[in-house]
């Protein structure tokens, strides 16, 4: 394939090729705010990373890493990532992109989880991922789906 992962420098450009991601919402908005309120170029505190395809953003996520204290999904508690946004444009899908991103994740060897959108539940088990037991009090509606690297199991609550 040849295409890198590589971590989005958030600048105009950058936010421009965002809005062709049906993910776009206010996490993107708030960047753009910021963005307009100090014009940095090329902040660095960009979650997100992406494939390019030449000059065109053809597959992104957001990563971010939470804190062991506050880790209520696995053993020994950890930090761990949450990965948010995971979305190849539509012309990109089945080539290998979505894998490619994902494993990217797992290299960092923390455990991760994830709030898949509906139809995509299959993806994410290729990709080993699980689903947690939904404890009402801490998934509050969300069904998270999480990748347990080796040593690293659910917390029994």
């Amino acid at each position: 394939m040849g295409l890198k992962v590589e971590k989005l420098k958030i600048n105009f450009k950058t936010l421009e090729e965002f809005k062709k991601f049906k993910e776009y919402g206010l996490q993107e908005l708030s960047m753009l705010e910021d963005f307009q309120a100090n014009i940095v170029e090329d902040h660095n505190v960009s979650p997100f990373y992406g494939i390019y395809f030449g000059d065109k953003l053809i597959a992104r996520m957001s990563l971010y890493q939470i804190d062991a204290k506050f880790d209520r999904y696995f053993y020994p508690p950890q930090n761990y990532l949450e990965l948010w946004k995971l979305e190849v444009l539509s012309d990109y899908q089945g080539k290998g992109y979505g894998k490619q991103l994902v494993d990217f994740a797992k290299s960092f060897g923390l455990p991760i989880k994830t709030n898949p959108r509906v139809q995509s539940h299959g993806f994410w088990e290729k990709m080993n991922f699980s689903k947690v037991d939904y404890e009402m009090e801490r998934d509050r509606g969300e069904n998270p789906l999480v990748w347990y690297p080796e040593g690293v199991e659910a917390q029994q609550h």
